[in-house]
């Protein structure tokens, strides 16, 4: 084999793999996003928001370096973040209420929204290993839709069973969200400076937000339906 195309092959084993392993937290925002949705859609939205988040991701990539160096992006980011979380919790009782049914189009919105707020570690990795090459980045995120979509099934029929997981997703996205917040510029050197003891705070700060949150729309929305 030519060492170019070894090279090419090695350096696209790598992406996928990184992909993989830098996943689970998508796959659960995948299964979280298209639980309310009718059993039927459920398959064709988990495939549909993973092609359109692994085809922003890739997009992400090629200019992840110039736009993470904008000021209050991490911000907006992680504020996103926190919304989706808390959105996301009640959606059963909301589908029960009388109104439409849940749209397909609005869970790939949400998995897509949340996945580039989330996949800041993923991008950056792919985006060192790739070297620039669009093409890498494109194949390798591409083939690597199949096995996220497989975890996220995985992912669904759990919270299916155990509906205590639901709270606990959106408890893991207020977390990401809480560190995604804290990782800007500002209000990390703030942080440092003047509450060096509260370093490690962002991350229980945002569960509890979301879950604080949620847990009250979560009681609107059951006392409306009732």
């Amino acid at each position: 084999m030519h060492p170019e195309t070894t090279a090419f092959v090695i350096h696209l084993v790598q992406i996928i793999w990184i992909d993989i392993l830098l996943s689970g937290d998508n796959a659960i925002v995948i299964a979280l996003a298209c639980r309310a949705l009718p059993e039927g859609s459920r398959q064709r939205a988990m495939w549909l928001g993973a092609g359109a988040a692994v085809g922003m991701r890739a997009a992400f990539t090629v200019s992840v370096v110039s736009l993470m160096a904008l000021p209050f992006v991490k911000i907006v980011g992680g504020a996103l973040l926190l919304f989706i979380a808390i959105r996301l919790v009640g959606e059963d009782e909301e589908q029960n209420a009388p109104k439409a049914e849940p749209s397909i189009w609005a869970a790939v919105r949400i998995i897509v929204v949340a996945d580039l707020v989330m996949s800041l570690d993923n991008v950056v990795a792919v985006a060192a290993v790739a070297r620039g090459s669009p093409v890498l980045i494109f194949t390798g995120l591409a083939l690597s839709i199949p096995l996220i979509v497989s975890g996220s099934a995985l992912v669904l029929s759990m919270l299916g069973r155990f509906p205590v997981l639901v709270w606990a997703g959106a408890a893991m996205l207020g977390w990401i969200g809480g560190e995604f917040i804290a990782s800007d510029h500002d209000i990390d050197a703030w942080l440092r400076l003047y509450a060096h003891g509260l370093t490690q705070a962002p991350g229980p700060v945002g569960a509890a937000l979301v879950l604080t949150f949620a847990w009250l729309r979560y009681r609107l929305i059951v006392r409306a339906w009732r």
